[in-house]
């Protein structure tokens, strides 16, 4: 029995790392690749809510400790955001997140989809100049 039980708490220990960040990094690279703009909003969302979760385990940790199952609550949360049967993350966003960003002014209804510049324009000169010009590369 001890064995199996080391088993489970290593598998537990792997899931963690592979629900919460490598499949999202894979998933997301792929939203990036599509050109459907769903998959964009829902790893965007589970970016955002991924950080706000670290930065509350963060300032709460001396608490967190003293609950046993925090980790399998967490895991469990974190693979409801993360299926896309659920799209969880998308729906936390939507639901509660984006109201309390609206309620304080940090976001106007028409910046929803659209571009900070006429015709994505400044996104257009940050790539130009991030990307050098052929025969502008720096001798290494």
């Amino acid at each position: 029995m001890s064995r199996f039980w080391t088993l489970l708490s290593n598998l537990h220990s792997l899931a963690g790392p592979v629900v919460m960040l490598l499949y999202p990094l894979y998933a997301s690279v792929i939203a990036i690749e599509s050109p459907e703009k769903d998959d964009d909003e829902q790893w965007l969302a589970y970016w955002i809510l991924y950080s706000l979760l670290t930065l509350t385990e963060m300032v709460l940790q001396s608490v967190l400790e003293w609950i046993p199952i925090w980790y399998s609550v967490k895991l469990l949360f974190i693979t409801w955001l993360v299926l896309p049967q659920f799209r969880g993350a998308a729906f936390i966003y939507e639901r509660f997140v984006r109201e309390q960003i609206k309620k304080y002014g940090m976001l106007k209804d028409n910046h929803r989809h659209h571009s900070s510049s006429p015709n994505g324009k400044g996104k257009k000169k940050f790539v130009q100049f991030i990307v050098p010009k052929k025969g502008e590369q720096e001798a290494y």
